[in-house]
């Protein structure tokens, strides 16, 4: 028996809560129901990275359609805590919009900021403060684990740039690669490989490139090459070897 609801030309955030609602309660939907925060997470990842690929594609309406998909994800997280009389969509709202304001201080207070280096440097700070971090290695080890390891393992790295720590100057850096490449290639372990991945993400850091959009474009271009090759005919596999391994 479908539930009476009032169907609209132009539905709004408070519809979307209220739809939540519906489909958690009794008579709803059997699936929403059952869900939990563990049971939905990957969810969430799945999502934002499609909202990625909408920005990556500039396609304007997939771009709206997948940010309504993750806005989802926030509702229905909200509303399962909202059950349980813990927090719902608007203590969210509330908590992000004093986060704003705290952390601007030069728009909603008085400081005053010449660039946006020092409004990211007055950021950091003021996220320290409110989060009782009184040490840079507790602010490291605030960056989430879940994250990406090339991400993670950049911003932890710039982290401790903040602080004094880094590989050095151009002839360090390609030192320090080539030694950690060398020593991958004596010893093929995992340990090895980590550090010389943790090497490559020192090189684009220093060279102010994203090492995940580093990967993923040669990634793409190692998928491309390989299409190409196939649709060529040259199926030997030492042939495809040596052609896509360059």
């Amino acid at each position: 028996m479908s539930v009476d609801y009032c169907f609209k030309d132009k539905y709004n955030i408070n519809d979307l809560l209220e739809i939540m609602k519906i489909l958690r309660a009794p008579g709803g939907c059997p699936w929403d129901a059952e869900q939990d925060h563990q049971s939905i997470k990957k969810s969430f990842i799945e999502e934002t990275y499609e909202v990625i690929e909408a920005i990556n594609k500039d396609d304007k309406d997939l771009l709206c359609e997948e940010l309504g998909d993750v806005l989802l994800q926030v509702v229905f997280h909200a509303e399962i805590e909202n059950e349980k009389g813990v927090f719902d969509f608007d203590d969210v709202c509330d908590g992000i919009c004093k986060k704003l304001i705290v952390r601007h201080p030069h728009v909603f207070g008085n400081v005053v900021v010449g660039s946006s280096d020092e409004v990211l440097s007055n950021w950091d700070d003021i996220k320290r403060k409110t989060k009782n971090q009184k040490t840079s290695a507790q602010a490291m080890s605030a960056v989430p684990r879940e994250l990406p390891a090339l991400m993670r393992c950049q911003k932890i790295q710039s982290k401790a740039v903040k602080n004094g720590v880094d590989v050095g100057d151009d002839a360090s850096l390609s030192a320090y690669i080539s030694d950690k490449a060398a020593a991958a290639e004596a010893c093929l372990d995992e340990k090895s490989i980590g550090e010389l991945l943790f090497a490559a993400v020192a090189a684009a850091r220093k060279k102010g490139i994203d090492a995940e959009e580093a990967l993923t474009k040669i990634t793409d271009k190692f998928a491309d090459d390989f299409a190409a090759l196939e649709s060529s005919s040259l199926n030997a596999e030492e042939g495809r070897q040596s052609e896509l391994y360059k």
